[in-house]
């Protein structure tokens, strides 16, 4: 829609896509505040089965802003900026990650079914970005204990929300609780 706009009418519109974001304040249940949150409580992470060798690349949510902030005042309308963390990972090892960070055993790791057709990676380029002078500040592993910290700190934020209706769409999702 937004190219239409920019081909049509001349919009200066500049489109960002970044790569699995995450940090504090993120909605439990992406997986990273799952697995955290769940931790917390000694609950099953469910991994998906077949999927725990899948790769991410993990971009911590400030250098999603910053990358978001550099391409709208440095890039050329009409243009699409990626914006990647460099931090490619197996869902196996970030599990582990949040694990060893709460000190807790790895028993707690469920494998469930893997959705269908879901993806092996996920991977994009920011070379683009990067030749406008962007680049991520955060480090992966400083980022993971940063997140852990803050659901730790929040517990009166998240637990609201994994009630109701999230239960039974995580019921339905993962079959476990």
């Amino acid at each position: 829609m937004g190219m239409a706009y920019f081909a049509t009418f001349q919009v200066p519109v500049v489109i960002t896509r970044g790569s699995n974001t995450y940090g504090p304040n993120q909605y439990p249940e992406k997986v990273l505040p799952l697995f955290v949150t769940n931790a917390i409580d000694d609950l099953p992470l469910p991994l998906y089965q077949g999927g725990e060798h899948n790769v991410r690349d993990w971009l911590y949510v400030e250098d999603h802003c910053s990358g978001i902030d550099c391409a709208l005042r440095n890039g050329e309308p009409g243009q699409i900026y990626n914006i990647a963390g460099g931090n490619e990972r197996e869902n196996i090892e970030l599990t582990r990650r949040i694990l060893a960070i709460m000190g807790k055993s790895e028993d707690l790791i469920r494998l469930v079914p893997d959705r269908p057709g879901h993806d092996r990676r996920y991977s994009i380029n920011p070379a683009k970005l990067k030749r406008l002078g962007w680049t991520p500040a955060m480090d992966w592993d400083k980022g993971i204990e940063l997140t852990v910290q803050w659901y730790r700190q929040n517990e009166w934020w998240w637990r609201k929300i994994k009630t109701g209706e999230y239960l039974e769409y995580y019921r339905r999702q993962y079959g476990v609780i």
